[in-house]
Formats: structure tokens, C-alpha cells, sequence
């Protein structure tokens, strides 16, 4: 289960009413915050969350609306907050701007009060936990050198309560050790192994981030069967030759993708403020229903059903 906060879900400028591109990704202990836009430490405190474990940052793309709050942020971090490290991840296009942000403008010679890493990736593995992984993949964003990022859970066998309670096994560390895919002995002598109550295996939940983008066709791979795509939409269908000057997406745009690629639910951010949210959500319902636009302080949990081992 992944649970996605979102901070900012403005286009380019914030509004009255939206802070600019940042969310915040959370599995278990996990945090990640992807993208930090202006204003982005504000919004984390605004929404109760803190600073506690948000040690890793994982960009987009290097324009400004989605990297100036790393340096109220770390500004933030050299005076209040204490945090073991922090980590920023991006490619090679977006670390050397974000290195000038913060080397030369915010620090300027000092040093950190714990150690600061800009991590240079490429699309792979990323990051990768007992449980789950951070996949990044490349996106097209005219000439910036853009990545999205993809969370999935591991593989994992459902736990069929029924078989179990049928072969007698009591609620507690029993079912918590069949689940680890260790047999058990019962009370009574019978031994029970995995096999008699795990169902088969199933993928794991997986939520896509997109980021800001001009295409759809190199996506579809990527978001397949994904449970969540959230992803841009800066424009409506009727301003689509602009979208395609600035390579950006349209909220129709959005919608195909998300039904060529079989998603189960569209969330859409980046919203201009030359729209209200409802026109931008009545042009991508009429391509594909299960869609939300994103407000900020917004939070969505993206999970497969498993069976509770009680």
C-alpha cells in the first residue's frame, strides 16, 4: 500500500488556492518527496506530516516551479530541523541547477549539519526495500531531462483465511509465520505449511508519477495496469496546439493514456489557473470516468486487496 499526499498542485504559478508541484509518497516508514516547488516546507507543515523520516527527494525535471522550495528547505533544515541526512535524486540536467540552488546560493560555503547527497540517476532501480521498489523512467518534457518514478510493491501470495481457519489455525503469530513462508506446528501435532493457505502469487500495488510531460505514446508500457497514474494536465483539448508548443499534456491527453494502458484510477495535477478543476474533470470523465483532479493537501491510498491475516 502506498499513500500519496499532495502538497502543490499548481501549473507553473501558484494560485489562490494551489501551492506548486510537490507531493509526498509514503510506504510503511518510507517517505519520499517528489518534486519541492516554492512554498513546499509551508505546505508540509500546514498538513500535519513534519519533517520526521522525509529524508529523500526524488525530482522530476529541473524547472523552477518544481526545485525552488529545496532551498527554503534546506534553509529550513541548517537552522530547526534535524534530520539524519537528506538525499536528492535526479538526472544529470536537473541536479546541475538544483546544485547551484543550494551550493551557491543557500550555503555559500557553509556546511550542512548532516550530510547532504545529490544523487545522479538514470532509469532502473532506484531505490529498492524489502517490500518495494522505486523504478525510474524517462519522460519527454521538450529539452528537459525529464523522469517519472514508479512505486511497486513486490510480488506477494494472498493469505486465504478460509483454508486456514478450516485447518484450525489460530489467529496470531501462526498465520503471521505462514505468511513469512514458514510451516507451523499446531497445537494438536499438525504441521501446516505456506502452501496450504497462501493463494497465488499477485503483483503488488504500483502507483506511476509522471510529472510534467508533452507525450503519451512512450508512457503506455510504463502505467500499464498500474492501480494510480497521477500525471500533468496544464491544458484543455481546445488550447491543445499550446500544450504541444510547451510540452505539456491536455487533460483529454491524460485520459487516453490512462485507458490505453489499462490504469485502474487517473489522478491529474498541474492545473492551470486559467481553468477551473471541474471543466478540467469533465474532459478527461468523458474518455476515462474513474478520475480526480488533485487539490492540495489531497491524499489518495493506492492498495491491492489482500486478505487480512487477522
Amino acid at each position: 500500500m502506498f499513500e500519496i499526499l499532495f502538497l502543490g498542485t499548481s501549473a507553473s504559478a501558484p494560485s489562490a488556492h494551489r501551492g506548486l508541484s510537490s507531493h509526498i509518497v509514503s510506504h510503511n516508514e518510507y517517505r519520499f518527496l517528489v518534486d519541492c516547488g516554492e512554498g513546499t516546507q509551508r505546505q508540509i507543515l500546514q498538513s500535519g506530516k513534519g519533517f520526521k523520516r522525509l529524508t529523500r527527494a526524488l525530482i522530476t525535471h529541473g524547472h523552477l516551479d518544481h526545485i525552488l522550495g529545496l532551498g527554503g528547505l534546506l534553509s529550513t533544515f541548517l537552522r530547526w530541523e534535524a534530520i539524519e541526512e537528506f538525499e536528492v535524486y535526479g538526472s544529470k540536467g536537473a541536479l546541475e541547477r538544483i546544485r547551484t540552488l543550494l551550493y551557491e546560493v543557500v550555503l555559500r560555503g557553509k556546511k550542512t549539519p548532516m550530510p547532504l547527497h545529490l544523487v545522479e540517476i538514470q532509469p532502473g532501480v532506484i531505490f529498492e526495500a524489502e517490500d518495494f521498489t522505486v523504478t525510474a523512467f524517462s519522460v519527454y518534457h521538450g529539452r528537459a531531462d525529464s523522469l517519472g518514478y514508479v512505486f511497486e510493491e513486490k510480488p506477494r501470495r494472498p493469505f486465504l483465511a478460509e483454508k486456514a481457519d478450516a485447518l484450525g489455525v489460530p489467529f496470531g503469530p501462526e498465520r503471521k509465520a505462514l505468511v513469512n513462508g514458514e510451516a507451523v506446528m499446531l497445537p494438536n501435532g499438525k504441521r501446516i505449511t505456506p502452501d496450504e493457505v497462501l493463494g497465488d502469487w499477485e503483483k503488488g500495488s504500483k502507483l506511476v508519477l509522471v510529472g510534467d510531460t508533452g507525450r503519451i505514446d512512450n508512457l503506455i508500457d510504463v502505467c500499464k495496469g498500474a492501480d494510480a497514474v497521477v500525471i500533468e494536465s496544464t491544458y484543455l483539448d481546445e488550447e491543445a496546439d499550446m500544450a504541444e508548443q510547451f510540452s505539456h499534456l491536455t487533460a483529454k491527453m491524460g485520459a487516453e493514456l490512462a485507458q490505453k494502458a489499462g490504469v485502474k484510477k487517473l489522478i491529474l495535477t498541474h492545473i492551470s489557473r486559467r481553468y477551473r478543476a471541474k471543466e478540467v474533470l469533465v474532459e478527461a470523465q468523458t474518455v476515462f470516468p474513474n478520475t480526480v483532479v488533485a487539490r492540495d493537501f489531497d491524499t489518495f491510498v493506492i492498495k491491492k486487496e489482500f486478505q487480512d491475516v487477522g
